[in-house]
């Protein structure tokens, strides 16, 4: 009974508590419904999640999203029945049979892999569902939901096994709490950056190349502009950028750890080479790391060398399942603005001061919020623990000297080192794990990786693992959603559209055209015989942070008509419009 009543305390007290209390319940009160619904549903697991909740289950056909309403119904009336969540312990053995007898197999083969003597079960009126809790008291508590969709799920998330469907909803403590909510969800689905990226032309996907985008002119130019900034600020803060190679032998990557702790996530292929018995292996590069390995290696080293901040913008592949890919914020082909710092231990705390410096610029720049979190030790890690605990510290007394509130992520670290990662917060208040810094004592070791002291001796190095956008493509997609296109003038692919009146008009149009580009401004042209109306229509699609207009009249006087995104400018000369847009256009960060 005790998570039962701490539920009901914290119910009452704790807001971030009493959220994951009314999801987790929410989600059985929908297991009750679709029950209902589908007679002989099977029952997986159905976890609260950040904004809502799932439950993972097979029902012998798909469901549909008509079905989603007929779920709902029977929610409805057993929120009205307002049941109490009622806990009971039962051993591993009776919870077997309870379970066996109703003909639920995923929840007897989670009864087999459970170690504790005893197995926690609740009831809410006549359902019972295997849980360890903490649930809310009673089902009356949650009436403020709303189903959301249905998605494809693996048992245990593997791919192997059985194919169950996933259905998620979401649940808010007051009407108003969901409505808000549901208004942020639409307003995000009128900024979703597939919708967005192909009415401006930055980039579409194609199912020959599935998780790898089609980047189109203007789409390379966000991802010159966003890899040169970062690429230009990194080398004023005493970086140096390298190249490696996509393609590496297994053994780099079994010296690395990634053979044996990642090697799911790799695309890695064997073959035949000459002479040989057997097949050799290969894997394209997931990350850069053990490569930068290679290159500290490459020559001896002196601690007058340190910190050493090598930083790669390499092409990298992840084999992420068909089914999870989603545009730019999940794919297999991608880029990082990566990089790995070598340092002597001493090193460390104002390393990482610089870095939570440059994330706290660049994030201020594009205007986006950030939250971190202290990721630490997995279960499945290299290393031992003293050195898991000397890693954590320094990590969570960098945050701490740096006045940096942050959250601890418990078990998430990297399979080589903790980490602290920061959640940016978009203009729709979404959440986004970009940035991490993570901290390795590890990878060093088996690289076996040396420098020579000022005693004059070898000493190993810390390596800092880094990266403030995170992945170039999953950043993009984050920041064409939270500007819904309208980028600000230095980050923009089409900073001015020129658009004449008439045929008359357009010398001046061309003039126009020619001093902007000269000064090195982005600017497109429209001298059609459209009537400028359509033309206005057609501009707004590529989203420029400026429209001008010139007509005979702006042609007599030599000045331009300007209108931005806010309302009209009105009418400036040529040389005052110019100087403006040059003033706009410097990078906030980057030189």
């Amino acid at each position: 009974m005790e998570d039962h009543e701490k539920a009901r305390d914290a119910f009452a007290d704790d807001e971030s508590y009493r959220l994951h209390c009314l999801r987790h319940s929410t989600a059985h009160v929908m297991a009750e419904a679709i029950q209902r619904v589908f007679p002989g549903t099977q029952f997986a697991i159905g976890p609260a999640i950040e904004d809502g909740f799932y439950y993972d289950v097979d029902v012998g056909h798909p469901i549909h999203e008509a079905d989603l309403e007929k779920i709902e119904a029977e929610m409805r009336l057993i929120v009205k029945r307002n049941s109490p969540f009622v806990r009971t312990e039962l051993s591993r053995e009776d919870a077997r049979s309870l379970f066996a007898a109703q003909g639920q197999a995923f929840k007897v083969e989670l009864i087999e892999s459970f170690t504790d003597p005893t197995v926690g079960t609740y009831d809410q009126g006549g359902f019972v569902d295997l849980c360890r809790g903490p649930h809310v008291p009673r089902t009356g508590n949650c009436k403020h939901f709303k189903l959301m969709r249905v998605s494809g799920a693996y048992w245990r998330g593997n791919s192997k096994g059985p194919q169950l469907q996933r259905v998620y909803g979401t649940v808010w403590p007051t009407r108003d709490a969901l409505d808000q909510y549901l208004a942020r969800l639409e307003a995000a689905k009128k900024n979703d950056h597939r919708k967005v990226g192909t009415a401006m032309g930055l980039f579409f996907f194609h199912e020959w190349a599935p998780g790898a985008a089609f980047w189109l002119p203007k789409g390379e130019v966000l991802y010159h502009t966003l890899s040169e900034a970062m690429r230009s600020m990194l080398l004023d803060e005493g970086y140096v950028a390298v190249r490696t190679p996509m393609l590496f032998d297994k053994a780099l990557w079994e010296t690395s750890g990634h053979w044996s702790h990642f090697q799911s996530n790799m695309f890695s292929f064997g073959r035949h080479e000459e002479g040989a018995e057997q097949e050799h292996f290969y894997g394209l590069k997931p990350m850069n790391c053990p490569s930068h390995m290679l290159i500290f290696r490459s020559s001896k080293r002196s601690y007058r060398e340190l910190p050493l901040r090598i930083h790669d913008q390499g092409v990298l592949h992840r084999d992420e399942l068909r089914g999870a890919l989603g545009g730019l914020t999940r794919v297999r082909q991608f880029c990082q603005d990566d990089a790995h710092l070598f340092v002597m231990e001493s090193q460390i705390a104002e390393e990482v001061t610089k870095l939570i410096a440059l994330v706290e610029r660049v994030y201020g720049a594009l205007n986006l919020g950030f939250r971190a979190k202290l990721s630490t030790r997995p279960a499945e890690r290299l290393g031992e623990d003293a050195v898991w605990d000397q890693a954590e510290e320094a990590l969570e007394a960098a945050l701490r000297a740096n006045d940096l509130e942050f959250t601890v992520n418990a078990g998430d670290g990297a399979f080589y080192g903790p980490k602290i990662d920061f959640d940016v917060v978009d203009a729709l208040g979404r959440r986004w794990q970009c940035a991490t810094i993570q901290l390795d004592y590890q990878v060093p070791i088996r690289f076996d990786l040396t420098y020579v002291g000022a005693d004059n001796t070898e000493h190993r190095p810390v390596v800092i693992h880094r990266a403030i956008f995170g992945s170039f493509e999953r950043f993009m997609g984050i920041l064409i959603e939270h500007f819904g296109g309208h980028f600000p003038m230095w980050l923009a692919p089409e900073q001015v559209r020129v658009l004449t009146v008439s045929e008359k008009s357009a010398p001046w149009g061309e003039a126009v055209r020619h001093a902007l580009y000269e000064a090195g401004i982005r600017v497109e042209a429209d001298f059609s015989a459209d009537k400028i109306g359509a033309k206005i229509r057609d501009a707004h699609a590529a989203r420029p942070v400026y429209m001008v207009v010139v007509g005979e009249k702006e042609q007599a006087t030599a000045t331009v008509n300007v209108r931005g995104r806010d309302g009209d400018v009105g009418e400036l000369s040529l040389d005052a419009f110019v100087a403006r847009c040059v003033a706009e256009a410097r990078r906030p960060f980057g030189g």
